[in-house]
């Protein structure tokens, strides 16, 4: 018996083991994090089906991966770990297959505009936040809350904010579920309108579900008001008028780009490498992601110091080096 009790304890502790796996991997790899986010995902919804009561509730004095509202007593405040695992655990295959679908379309046209860092920072904290939007109005409760639906709706919502304008292909659920090409804002109008119908629905005479609604629009709003701060003075793709569909069957010729200024900096096999796929890369966004990457490694030619850069500008704190690219 014990040694069960001890299989179930660890099945758990696995797939926390996989949650920061992935993403450490995705950091040094330099493997998009909505790959690692969804491959993590899948993995741990698969030791789930085997382990369901004691990963997402727990056994004995171990308390399980799904987070509760009652967690927000200061008595039980060693259990809010579970405001970050609870986003990796999903109860069936249509709530993981509905929300890593959705993910797909969003999570890489949106990372590719904005970078890896700032994508993830979004992803967890909107994720967070949907969790205690659904959990005050519902404090005390011992149901335990899963699912990425607050973290998938908070990309959703800052995407709107940052590339209300761009284009990319969506599945719409509008009586059945199509995909289509669709304005970003277009799109989520739809799926902001549908939560707020189902929610309001409930409230009254419609039937109650296990979906955690307020969830979605706390993830929503945040993601909203996150882009506003993390991605203030940035330059989006959507000027008044314009509308962006980057197709990756039809490359864009990227900007002009002073690759000779970069060049300098790459002492090092790594940097060589990343070089090489800055220069050969045709998507606009893509090739940012990669300048970014190259950026952060870079030190600075004349002191070793890290270097700083701002919309193309490079320069070193330390010795007043600078140089554009």
């Amino acid at each position: 018996m014990d040694l069960v009790i001890y299989s179930q304890h660890w099945s758990a502790l696995l797939c926390i083991c996989i949650m920061i796996g992935a993403l450490l991997i995705a950091y040094f790899k330099k493997i998009m994090i909505t790959y690692a986010l969804i491959i993590a995902n899948v993995i741990i919804f698969i030791l789930t089906i085997i382990y369901f009561e004691q990963i997402v509730y727990g056994v004995n004095n171990f308390a399980g991966l799904g987070f509760r509202s009652i967690y927000l007593n200061p008595e039980y405040s060693p259990q809010l770990y579970t405001l970050f695992t609870s986003m990796f655990i999903h109860g069936g295959f249509l709530h993981i297959f509905g929300n890593m679908f959705i993910f797909l379309f969003l999570g890489m046209a949106f990372e590719q505009r904005i970078g890896a860092k700032k994508f993830l920072i979004i992803y967890l904290v909107t994720g967070v936040i949907g969790a205690l939007t659904h959990s005050i109005l519902d404090l005390g409760s011992w149901v335990p809350l899963i699912g990425a639906s607050g973290a998938v709706f908070g990309i959703m919502g800052a995407f709107a904010y940052s590339y209300p304008r761009d284009e990319i292909v969506m599945p719409i659920p509008v009586g059945i579920m199509f995909i289509t090409r669709i304005k970003v804002m277009y799109a989520v109008i739809i799926f902001a309108l549908m939560e707020t119908f189902i929610v309001w629905w409930e409230a009254g005479a419609g039937p109650q579900s296990n979906t955690a609604h307020f969830a979605h629009l706390g993830g929503l709003i945040s993601g909203f008001i996150l882009a506003a701060i993390l991605l203030r003075g940035t330059k989006t793709h959507t000027k008044l008028g314009q509308t962006i569909y980057y197709d990756s069957l039809a490359p864009q010729r990227p900007g002009r780009l002073n690759i000779s200024s970069l060049r300098k900096l790459a002492d090092t096999p790594e940097l060589k490498d990343m070089l090489i796929k800055i220069e050969n890369e045709t998507v606009p966004q893509v090739r940012d992601v990669w300048i970014e990457h190259f950026l952060e490694k870079a030190i600075c030619p004349k002191c070793s110091n890290p270097l700083n850069h701002f919309n193309g500008d490079v320069w070193c704190e330390q010795c007043g080096f600078k140089t554009k690219y």
